[in-house]
C-alpha cells in the first residue's frame, strides 16, 4: 500500500503544489508583492518569531488555501506558518516602501 505524503506546513519551507504533490512549484507563481503583518502567536517557534513585531508576507496563493501565510523570520527565509499567528496591516505607501528597501539591503 502506498503512502501519502503528511501534509505539515508550520515553519517548513512549502515548495510544493497543493494540487499535485509531487510537482514543484515555479517561483514565478508566486507574487513578489510585499505585505506586512504583525506576530500575534508562536507556540514553538519563539526563536524564528518574535512577538509584536513587523514581518513581511509574501504573497501564496497556494498556502491561503491551506491558512497558511509565508512570512519572511528571523532567519531571513521565508516559511510558511499558520494565517492565525499574524495580523495584517495596511502602512501608509511612503512607509511600506522605505520598509522594502531595507528588506531589500
Amino acid at each position: 500500500m502506498a503512502r501519502l505524503p503528511k501534509q505539515k506546513y508550520t515553519g517548513t519551507k512549502r515548495t510544493v503544489s497543493a494540487v499535485d504533490q509531487n510537482q514543484a512549484v515555479p517561483e514565478t507563481t508566486m507574487n513578489e508583492t510585499k505585505h506586512f503583518a504583525v506576530c500575534i502567536r508562536n507556540p514553538g517557534y519563539e526563536g524564528a518569531l518574535e512577538l509584536r513585531k513587523l514581518y513581511e508576507i509574501i504573497d501564496d496563493p497556494s498556502a491561503e488555501e491551506h491558512s497558511q501565510i509565508r512570512v519572511v523570520d528571523e532567519s531571513g527565509e521565508d516559511y510558511l506558518y499558520p494565517k492565525s499567528w499574524f495580523l495584517p496591516i495596511e502602512l501608509p505607501q511612503l512607509v511600506e516602501e522605505q520598509l522594502v528597501n531595507l528588506v531589500s539591503k
